[in-house]
């Protein structure tokens, strides 16, 4: 379909829809619920799809779930969204504030939500007019904010057979209509480190007759990110930052224990993977240099998302098609966490950033904070993004396809 006739369709489609995918959004922030706990939300988007003659299948725990539509032999491309709140109070005064104490869609996710359900509904309407050259599978994830609800989608299947993947995530420094893209890393790595040393204790008068464990515990909190930063290409970005610290309790007794607790973050995949075993490695040395037992928790979280260069190319024109030109901006790698990479692990793909701040006002809104909120005139440009681009990696996706089909060695040459 060429582009004006999609955005024809997209502004008939929108004009129905788009207010109750407002309301919707709304529905879902009043009732936030924790990751692997989205029962209600799960039943709401599984409701609303069945009731567009769709076939949503839900996740064995009972929460998230997927839906494919479209059929026959052409690609299939994947559009996620994660469904689960943050354990935070919401502090908005608002109509549609979270009813839930301690519980909040502070990060976006209801609008992911809604966005997904609207592009879900009018990819649906395409296929039924026969416009859609293959399939997409949409995959309404919990427990992005453990993390590990991609893990259990990958687990049952939710990516298989699909060709190429995107999603979405709400960017309140970006102004509404604009997305934010970059290709290769886009976020971070993000694991946690605990680190527990012993060693026989003594009186802080005789340091030379036991094991000085503070002195050690703090050559230790110093050294290992020194020690890291002359042992990893600086191009990784892996950063080792501590967050807390312990030991003793007198002021001239040597402690026989204490323990020091960090985050491990790094943009580059490789240098995820080596970071385990290069960290324990420093570790002994230095702990063995002040005669006391070290022992490493290393807790893995998720890989860096990062971005192909294909899919960004496909995210860049699909939101020149569904938003006008000047619609991209840049944006900047992110030391933060987003499972999403798991997906990238797999298959190539690609997450952008969905600009929600009012151009109208001064305030910018942050995620992760309870006074979290977005124009939402965001939803409405969320589903002519997302829409766009699936068509638009379906198509391409086609054309390759055939391509080889035809000259089986093109390819090569």
């Amino acid at each position: 379909m060429q582009g004006r006739e999609l955005r024809g369709e997209l502004d008939a489609f929108l004009a129905e829809t788009e207010q109750g995918l407002r309301a919707f959004r709304r529905d879902l922030h009043r009732h936030p619920e924790l990751a692997f706990a989205e029962y209600r939300t799960t039943r709401l988007i599984a409701e609303r799809l069945t009731a567009a003659g769709l076939h949503p299948s839900v996740l064995p725990r009972g929460t998230g779930l997927t839906c494919e539509v479209g059929s026959g032999d052409g690609p299939t491309i994947a559009l996620r969204a994660d469904i689960d709140a943050l354990p935070l109070q919401d502090e908005k005064e608002v109509a549609y504030r979270s009813t839930v104490p301690g519980a909040c869609h502070a990060c976006g996710h209801d609008v992911h939500t809604a966005i997904l359900l609207g592009t879900t509904l009018f990819l649906a309407q395409q296929a039924d007019a026969g416009l859609l050259p293959g399939r997409v599978r949409l995959i309404f994830q919990p427990a992005e904010e453990l993390p590990g609800g991609a893990l259990e989608v990958m687990a049952h299947g939710g990516i298989s057979g699909v060709d190429r993947i995107f999603g979405l995530h709400c960017d309140p420094r970006v102004d509404v209509g604009h997305v934010g893209l970059k290709t290769g890393p886009i976020t971070s790595a993000c694991d946690k480190l605990a680190i527990r040393v012993s060693g026989p204790g003594g009186h802080t008068a005789r340091p030379h007759l036991t094991a000085d464990l503070v002195f050690a515990l703090a050559k230790i909190l110093t050294e290992l990110p020194a020690a890291l930063s002359r042992r990893i290409d600086p191009r990784s970005s892996l950063s080792l930052v501590w967050g807390r610290v312990e030991a003793g309790s007198a002021a001239n007794a040597i402690p026989d224990g204490g323990l020091a607790e960090g985050t491990v973050r790094c943009l580059d995949e490789n240098a995820w993977h080596a970071a385990p075993d290069l960290i324990k490695g420093l570790l002994e040395s230095v702990a063995g240099a002040y005669g006391v037992e070290a022992t490493m928790e290393y807790s893995r979280g998720v890989p860096p998302v990062v971005n192909d260069e294909v899919s960004v190319q496909m995210f860049a024109e699909a939101a020149a098609r569904a938003l006008g030109d000047g619609s991209v901006v840049p944006t900047q790698q992110s030391l933060g966490g987003e499972d999403f990479a798991w997906y990238l692990e797999s298959i190539p793909g690609a997450f952008a950033r969905l600009g929600t701040r009012s151009p109208e006002t001064d305030v910018t809104y942050d995620i992760h904070q309870g006074t979290f909120d977005v124009d939402e005139r965001c939803i409405g440009v969320g589903v002519r993004l997302m829409a766009h681009t699936a068509l638009t990696a379906l198509w391409e996706g086609k054309r390759v396809s055939e391509v080889s089909e035809e000259h089986p060695l093109a390819e090569l040459f």
